[in-house]
């Protein structure tokens, strides 16, 4: 790479600027950094809420490039990198620090946080894994002392990861959105059963395909799912919910349908009322970070990244249908703009930065 020192990325000026095509330089890799060649990179809502938001707080500088979802091929690598070599075609999670985003021709990733992709998965489809993915394992088996962030179940790495949640009810709001998808996934590899989620009734095939035993219409009054739960887990108490939505109203849905003693998942800032919630009901809550970059998730998300090859040829874990974005980065301003009108539906929107004009 000694040849280039600039590429072309997505930019964002000030917080309430609007993104633009600009060039930024090429980042070089740390001792235990890889720099890769970002072939696909996958949007996500936390994309658009970077602006003019609470989120904002999360970026360091500006101009300031997004991305948390990327594959590619390695281009070089740091001194002390001993698993990946140049070539390889790897996918992994960007992080929000420049050198680190995916919004960009080149980046950086921690080689520890990478896996390489296995035959039969496309850089696009594999971008469409990380974040979604690490959004659900951190949020189940984070056992880090240091976070609230996780409600500690048992991986599957350890003993009786695989069996002790056997034939116990799972509820997942939002089951067609990415985190959804994987939710669904992750569940049922857990032995968690019945799987029941809300999502629209044209995802219903797809979801049950990755592992749910029924889909809700999500436009049902909060009232009739909760009349349905029980009829659905054979009157065993649901106690793991996953809200992968997160707005107010699928909040108190989830609270409302957790048993007493059991554990709530959310993504984003909690919205429970207040008057829901009873001291006596040890109803636990967990707002989940997720990102395997994170210094307190790096433990959990290197045992991620060091099963999720074996997991995709297994096909334990599938990615998200995708739909490839024209136009490389230039093209992900607009795609952003249909994420938050949520005009988005069962599917991971693609950028192809080397297309870039």
């Amino acid at each position: 790479m000694a040849h280039l020192a600039t590429q072309k990325a997505l930019l964002l000026p000030a917080r309430a600027g609007k993104w633009y095509v600009g060039d930024a330089p090429i980042p070089r890799p740390g001792p235990q950094d890889v720099l890769v060649k970002v072939l696909a990179a996958a949007l996500n809502p936390i994309d658009w809420k970077l602006v003019d938001s609470p989120f904002t707080a999360l970026i360091p500088e500006f101009p300031f490039i997004s991305g948390t979802d990327g594959a590619g091929i390695v281009e070089e690598v740091g001194l002390e990198v001993t698993t990946l070599q140049k070539g390889d075609k790897i996918v992994f999670q960007g992080w929000f620090s420049n050198p680190y985003a995916t919004f960009q021709q080149y980046c950086l990733v921690p080689a520890p946080v990478t896996t390489k992709i296995p035959e039969g998965i496309s850089f696009d489809q594999a971008a469409s894994i990380p974040l979604g993915l690490a959004t659900v394992v951190l949020a189940l088996w984070d056992h880090n002392p240091r976070t609230e962030k996780s409600i500690r179940l048992t991986p599957p790495w350890e003993e009786g990861g695989l069996t002790q949640y056997a034939g116990k009810p799972a509820f997942i709001i939002g089951g067609a959105s990415s985190v959804g998808q994987y939710a669904i996934q992750i569940a049922k590899y857990q032995g968690f059963s019945p799987i029941i989620t809300t999502a629209s009734p044209h995802n219903a095939e797809l979801l049950k395909s990755l592992g749910a035993t029924t889909v809700l219409d999500r436009n049902l009054p909060a009232s009739q799912i909760l009349a349905e739960l029980p009829k659905l887990t054979g009157g065993k108490p649901l106690e793991f919910v996953y809200d992968a939505i997160s707005l107010a109203d699928t909040q108190s849905l989830a609270y409302e349908a957790l048993a007493p003693g059991g554990s709530l998942v959310i993504v984003l800032p909690e919205l429970i009322p207040s008057e829901l919630k009873k001291s006596s009901d040890g109803k636990k809550v967990a707002n989940v970070f997720g990102n395997v970059q994170h210094p307190e998730c790096r433990p959990c998300g290197e045992e991620l990244y060091k099963r999720l090859t074996v997991w995709l040829e297994k096909g334990i874990v599938k990615p998200n249908k995708v739909e490839i974005l024209p136009g490389g980065l230039a093209g992900i301003p607009e795609g952003l703009a249909r994420l938050e009108a949520f005009k988005v539906s069962g599917t991971k929107l693609i950028a192809r930065p080397q297309e870039t004009a």
